[in-house]
């Protein structure tokens, strides 16, 4: 079987808020983002080569991350996170990703945004 003719590499976009800059909010946030980005996309963990996750400047209570990393089968992703460039007037409390997967070529790409990040992509 040739792996290249049955999946392709995928950059797969999403966002969500957090309510509060505290560790159980960005965990609630970080977790659901997750949990969607898995369901629509119908991923296995072995499909799921890095994510980036970037934050805005007002989250600081955690790395998304390290909560990404608890997750069970996440431990060996590589994980990333970094701070969201500042725009004045940005979405406030925003956690972004960026993964890399490996779709079938029979699987549509979905790109979650939740919570008050719905309105960066109305098209998604």
């Amino acid at each position: 079987m040739n792996f290249q003719n049955k999946f392709n590499l995928c950059a797969l976009r999403g966002a969500t808020t957090s309510e509060h800059n505290s560790v159980e909010s960005i965990t609630s946030a970080v977790e659901e983002l997750l949990d969607e980005l898995v369901s629509r996309n119908n991923l296995i963990t072995d499909q799921i080569i890095s994510v980036t996750f970037s934050v805005t400047k007002d989250l600081d209570a955690c790395f998304p991350a390290s909560i990404a990393r608890r997750k069970t089968g996440w431990e060996n992703i590589a994980l990333l996170d970094c701070q969201q460039m500042f725009v004045k007037e940005d979405l406030a409390k925003c956690i972004r990703l960026l993964a890399y997967v490996s779709l079938s070529n029979e699987q549509t790409p979905q790109h979650p945004y939740l919570g008050k990040a719905k309105n960066l992509r109305p098209d998604r």
